[in-house]
């Protein structure tokens, strides 16, 4: 989560900025609460356009602290051609640093931090843009009330580009920590895949931005430019994690979570058709009367969805099934002997036991940095699992969602956000958590995808706009 909610402010100043300050600064506030701020600066220099970005935000998270740190450079040509860039993020003290020059339709990147140290040429996206690219496509559309016009934003964190749609909106007072100003709104779209994050900015005559708010996990997450003083004042506690608990009407008996549950779930915005409810192997999700209705069964038989792809065994930059760590530790998990099925069961017994310390501090890691440094919640057991599957030949994909918990954080009888992974067991995915003791009907599925933490959240909507309003038991079939 973590990194994705950087990536996602840090597209925000750059998709508007045009001439703006030497040095901009933002607080950045959590429905009201400071939980950090931001710096933007653009300068020429030596021929070149260079555009700098650092941020700071903090979270409180069930009870413990996470910090999230990013400062990245862009240059560029005045005319907005990409040169380089850089990022460096530390992230709950994990901290990794990306350099990248372009050339020739490619990227040359060294990606360096506490558990790497790589180099790799990857294709530039055609018709990408970094920061000062946006800002020309911004200065060229103009602020005619009903313009359109999209962009596509570079994204150092994820290697990958990400399309702006953003339409041009009226003039409105705008209240501000120095005074209030009269600015124009900007419409933006986010389409980052599965799962477009609608914004939206305001910016002066001069395409100058001054304030953006963002839906993130079920709050409203915005930026007011302001002086240094304010930007860099002490920042407030907000539990982000709270506001993504979903309250159940009742305490659910472990009969029924080993057997099969039927829920209705409606959106906390009315807005039941935005929810994010797929289908798998163990759930079948329907819409009917503005609402959801999701059957759930532990053991769903055989007919588990289309069979996987050369993707689903293959490594990636979350799940490094290739790299001699993962291999080895496959070699261990998994055991000698057996079909699909039992060595996933091995597996997540073995994932449970290895990392042993239990710490929702940690954010997001890779499989390979759980491997070298096990520790964590669900999520880092998820991706370790599932790149331990694919190091010995299951395919396995990462599911994030809610499961349920008799208690949490002082919640009782409560569903929390959470991460489990799919293996393909010869005729069906069939689901293991390694976070908890298995898989139960109290894991409801908003997203299926690699280990990328982009498609990890592509339920970004959904999570904090869940309200369970039913829930009742199904007889297996």
């Amino acid at each position: 989560m973590r990194r994705f909610l950087l990536a996602v402010l840090l597209l925000l100043p750059a998709a508007v900025l045009a001439e703006p300050p030497q040095q901009q600064w933002f607080t950045a506030l959590l429905d009201g609460r400071k939980i950090g701020q931001l710096e933007a600066g653009r300068t020429l220099r030596d021929g070149t356009v260079h555009t700098t970005q650092r941020m700071a935000l903090v979270l409180d998270r069930a009870g413990s602290r996470v910090t999230m740190e990013s400062a990245s450079e862009a240059v560029e040509t005045p005319a907005g051609a990409p040169l380089s860039f850089a990022n460096a993020s530390r992230l709950s003290g994990s901290a990794t640093r990306i350099d990248g020059t372009v050339a020739g339709g490619n990227a040359t990147v060294r990606i360096s931090g506490d558990h790497v140290d790589q180099v790799r040429q990857v294709p530039w996206p055609a018709g990408a843009l970094l920061p000062e690219g946006l800002r020309l496509a911004s200065l060229r559309a103009g602020l005619t009330p009903g313009t359109r016009y999209t962009a596509l934003a570079f994204q150092d964190l994820t290697l990958d580009a990400i399309e702006i749609t953003t339409v041009v909106g009226p003039r409105e007072r705008v209240d501000l920590p120095g005074g209030a100003r009269e600015l124009v709104r900007l419409a933006q779209t986010l389409h980052f895949p599965g799962a477009p994050v609608a914004t939206t900015a305001w910016v002066d005559e001069d395409l100058t931005a001054w304030k953006f708010i963002m839906p993130v996990l079920g709050a409203d997450l915005t930026l007011l430019a302001c002086e240094r003083a304010c930007a860099e004042a002490p920042n407030q506690t907000s539990d982000l994690f709270e506001r993504l608990l979903m309250k159940s009407p009742r305490p659910l008996m472990p009969a029924e979570l080993g057997d099969g549950l039927r829920y209705t779930l409606a959106a906390r915005n009315g807005d039941a058709a935005r929810l994010a409810l797929p289908q798998t192997a163990e759930q079948r999700s329907e819409r009917q009367d503005g609402r959801w209705r999701v059957e759930i069964r532990r053991d769903a038989g055989t007919g588990g969805g289309p069979a996987p792809v050369a993707a689903d065994r293959a490594a990636n930059d979350w799940l490094q099934s290739g790299a001699p760590e993962i291999v080895a530790l496959a070699r261990r998990g998994a055991g000698a002997g057996g079909d699909a099925a039992v060595r996933m069961q091995r597996l997540e017994g073995f994932v449970r036991g290895f990392i042993t310390t239990k710490s929702l501090g940690v954010g997001y890691a890779s499989a390979l940095e759980v491997a070298r440094k096990p520790e964590g919640d669900c999520t880092e057991h998820a991706v370790l699992l599932a790149a331990l599957a694919r190091a010995d030949g299951i395919a396995a994909r990462v599911v994030t969602g809610l499961a349920y918990a008799p208690g949490f954080a002082g919640t009782r009888d409560a569903f929390v956000p959470h991460a489990w992974v799919q293996a393909w067991t010869g005729d069906r995915w069939r689901s293991y958590d390694a976070a908890l003791d298995g898989f139960d009907a109290g894991h409801i599925a908003l997203a299926v995808g690699d280990g990328d933490p982009w498609r990890f959240y592509a339920g970004l909507d959904t999570l904090g706009n869940l309200v369970l309003e039913a829930v009742e038991p199904v007889a297996s079939r």
